[in-house]
């Protein structure tokens, strides 16, 4: 591996050399309105390509002093306005002007996610979309899942308020690839519990491919990807900042968020700090849920240098939380929570008011800390690039469970990860864009430092060898690739005896392991697979399009698939791998069809996905009835077990977007997915077994917004809204042995509101918004939501099972830009 990097880094310099060889180009001119020609000043011009972004002055007039020649994607957007981009041969000194006609509805975006080059979305056929900071600052949520789980084609697992995974289309954990800024996020996906570590405010946008991903990301990418985008850099010559703070009432949520920036001749820099707490939050049936506060701080600083050769950046960031995972336990009479005192457990005492009210953390938590730094380069060498991406990632899990002894963690894990990506992208030849390149990593993962096991030391090394084409022939656009992946994973046996004076298992070695419990074996086993995608896309003229892609997923099993043997603290599941599995794989069809006219856009698709040797868990039954139950020290845990098998999903989203006046948007989504388990033959398959477990049932939203601005008062960017987000009974569940169960429908209630003050010169210097969820305090459970199956009594007569979500929720966020 050390070999590998090295030659990784000879490149870099070499290219390096080669690249500032390199003559400088500009690019300036002019942005203005299309109608009256009037200026437009604070407009942004952006190459994505080169991830740099200038804003036009006062005269509407915008200038890049120092950018390698070639050809790239220009966007310019305006508030009001339709945003244009163009296609531009960047050589020596060209000035390039833009006429922004006005516009009443969202343009297609700009993505850059797993694509060869920066495209529009209407002119991808990968399914993509993106979510905008307007989006995410308009809408309240508990953290950066949450945010976007109400996208057509987007749910969330969720373990409480501020722990969530992404599902795309039905498929989540280490099928969906969780990117930061580009770089893959590695922190033990393939936790029921383990959410993602990024700070919620560092975000600006988002990107989500919806479907198979791994021609570009290899495996983990089966599913799709969502790549968090934070806040772009100071223009050149600029400083930036900001101040967010944060209330929630539902529990007590306080959020603070600070950044400064700057860029001046081609160097930039840009820091952030960021804090958050929250007590248990509530609803109306369970009222506090105990175990479910959180206290989290994250900062990351980022630095950058762009010149006539490229650009070349620096990133480090930290995550830092403790965060609480609930049980479930009640007291049988009252159904009041209760809390585990000893580790002998006979005897719970309910949680008294105080401490389901504090914003203290219980001794049993988990600690999560994810540290990281990486660098993204691109080099300019003639009319070909190269892009060098490189990170390093410490993730450490604690998870606390011994209450007589709460400096001891259960879970300990301690996972590095060395991650590259490197890409060729050649001259373009006829229009053709031709780009290969080779990704992967490397992890090493210790969990010996803790006294609960569920999967072993492991190491790994990912490969993937890949190719992508694009090519543009007036109205149509074809775009596919191909690529190799090789896995190689290999874990640790593991001998443990009880400690002297706790009794908890401690890791042994040598000699000592002659008289040890034998909790895992060695393993050693390479998986290896091809992956691909071709599609088109047809624009008839500006308003309609089409498109069509067929893509082959890969996906190697995760650690916890092929060995999994015991009690996880945060799921209070006894779980089982199986050995013998082999890489998933799919085949899904994908077609699109978009209008966007100026008062409506109307977006419709529909996807096929079929999945062989597809893994699912599946709860375990006793031969005598009822479940099957492990013992871990001296408690007994339901057992579970993963199994493969064929499954298909299929299914669809609408969403139309009216805007009969400019200041007033109507927007309708509705999106659904249906599972069919295919894993058992015609004789076997029945009822309870023929879906695929934990798919999200049909979900939409409706939401009327009303724009105003009353600039004689200095007020800009109102907006004053209402939300129905509906949630149909998922009925179709993996009934087999009590793995899963019905979930029955709901509606939720939101609203919102939101202005900007400014000063008298009309710059922005305070953006209010006031939003509420759940406004009619609905006892609801999502049909994906773990703690739903938290439940001691299945048998108390009285109903309300598990733990409910959360109930009505009422925020207030001030948004501070820093003016300089």
């Amino acid at each position: 591996m050390k070999q590998s990097f090295t030659a990784i880094l000879s490149l870099i310099i070499f290219f390096s050399g080669t690249a500032f060889s390199q003559e400088k180009s500009t690019l300036s001119g002019k942005i203005t309105d299309a109608k009256s020609g009037d200026p437009l000043a604070s407009a942004t011009v952006s190459i994505p390509d080169l991830q740099i972004t200038v804003i036009a002055d006062s005269l509407g007039y915008y200038a890049f002093r120092s950018l390698p020649s070639g050809s790239y994607l220009v966007e310019v957007r305006y508030i009001g306005h339709k945003s244009v981009t163009r296609n531009l041969n960047i050589t020596g000194s060209l000035v390039a002007d833009f006429a922004l006609p006005e516009n009443t509805v969202e343009e297609s975006e700009v993505v850059i996610t797993g694509l060869s080059k920066a495209t529009q979305i209407k002119r991808s056929p990968v399914p993509i979309i993106s979510v905008s900071h307007d989006y995410l600052e308009k809408n309240l949520s508990t953290n950066i899942i949450d945010a976007i789980a109400k996208i057509p084609g987007i749910s969330a697992l969720s373990t409480g308020a501020n722990v969530a995974k992404p599902f795309i289309r039905g498929l989540g954990y280490n099928r969906v690839l969780t990117l930061s800024d580009g770089i893959r996020q590695e922190g033990q996906q393939w936790g029921d519990e383990h959410g993602v570590e990024v700070d919620q405010y560092s975000i600006e946008k988002i990107e989500v491919i919806k479907g198979p991903a791994s021609l570009s990301y290899g495996s983990d990418a089966l599913a799709g990807v969502v790549n968090f985008i934070p806040y772009k850099p100071a223009s050149e010559g600029k400083k930036i900042g900001d101040v967010i703070l944060e209330y929630q009432t539902n529990n007590g949520m306080l959020g603070g968020s600070a950044m400064l920036g700057a860029a001046k001749n081609g160097l930039e820099w840009k820091g952030r700090i960021t804090h958050k707490q929250a007590q248990d939050y509530r609803n109306k049936i369970d009222e506090r849920v105990y175990n479910t506060a959180f206290n989290e701080t994250d900062a990351n600083i980022a630095l950058g240098l762009h010149s006539k050769w490229g650009y070349s950046h620096l990133n480090f960031s930290l995550y830092n939380n403790l965060q609480e995972i609930p049980d479930g336990s009640r007291d049988s009479v009252s159904r009041k929570f209760t809390r585990q005192i000893t580790e002998e457990d006979n005897f719970r005492p309910i949680v008294p008011e105080d401490v389901l009210t504090s914003y203290a953390i219980s001794d049993l938590h988990q600690h999560v800390q994810h540290y990281r730094v990486y660098s993204g380069n691109s080099f300019r060498m003639g009319e070909s690039r190269i892009g060098v991406n490189l990170g390093f990632q410490k993730s450490i899990r604690k998870e606390f469970s011994h209450p007589q002894y709460p400096d001891i963690p259960g879970l300990d894990l301690e996972l590095n990860t060395l991650s590259y990506d490197v890409k060729y992208y050649l001259p373009q030849l006829d229009g053709w864009n031709l780009s290969i390149g080779a990704n992967g990593m490397y992890q090493s993962n210790n969990v010996a430092r803790g006294t609960e096991f569920v999967i072993p030391a492991y190491r790994q090394f990912d490969l993937g060898l890949f190719a992508l084409l694009k090519k543009t022939f007036d109205k149509l656009d074809i775009a596919g690739g191909l690529r190799y992946d090789y896995r190689f994973l290999k874990s640790e046996s593991l001998f443990t005896i009880p400690a002297p004076v706790t009794g908890f298992d401690q890791p042994v070695y040598g000699s000592d392991t002659l008289t040890a419990d034998k909790l895992f074996p060695t393993y050693s086993h390479r998986f290896s697979g091809v992956s691909g995608s071709i599609g088109v896309t047809y624009n008839f003229n500006d308003k309609i399009s089409i498109k069509a892609n067929i893509a082959r997923g890969y996906r190697a099993p995760n650690i916890s698939e092929v060995t999994a043997s015991g009690v996880h603290p945060g799921t209070g599941v006894y779980q089982l791998g199986n050995s013998v599995f082999q890489p998933e794989f799919s085949l899904q069809e994908d077609l699109g069809f978009s209008y966007n006219s100026k008062h409506i856009v109307i977006d419709f698709s529909i996807f096929n996905n079929t999945l062989s040797n597809y893994i699912y868990n599946q709860r375990l039954a006793s031969m005598k009835g009822g479940d099957s139950l492990s013992l871990s020290g001296s408690v007994e845990f339901p057992t579970y077990q993963f199994r493969q098998g064929k499954v298909q999903l299929y299914g669809g989203e609408l969403s139309m977007d009216f805007h009969p006046v400019k200041a007033l948007h109507f927007e309708n989504s509705i999106s659904v997915v249906y599972g069919n388990n295919n894993s058992f033959k015609p004789g076997l398959k029945t009822d309870s077994n023929r879906y695929v477990p934990f798919i999200p049932p049909l979900h939409g939203t409706s939401e009327v917004q009303y724009d105003f601005d009353i600039k004689s008062h200095h007020l800009v960017n109102g907006f004053i809204k209402i939300q129905l987000a509906y949630y149909a009974a998922q009925n179709r569940v993996y009934l087999l042995d009590n793995t899963e169960t019905p979930t029955p429908g709901y509606a939720l209630f939101n609203a919102g509101a939101g202005i900007g003050i400014t000063n008298k010169k009309g710059q922005v210097v305070c953006n209010f918004y006031l939003m509420g969820n759940n406004l009619f305090n609905i006892a609801y459970q999502d049909h994906l939501s773990r703690l739903k199956y938290f439940e001691p009594y299945p048998e108390d007569p009285r109903g309300f099972h598990g733990i409910y979500n959360m109930g009505r929720n009422l925020g207030l966020k001030i948004n501070i830009p820093l003016i300089f």
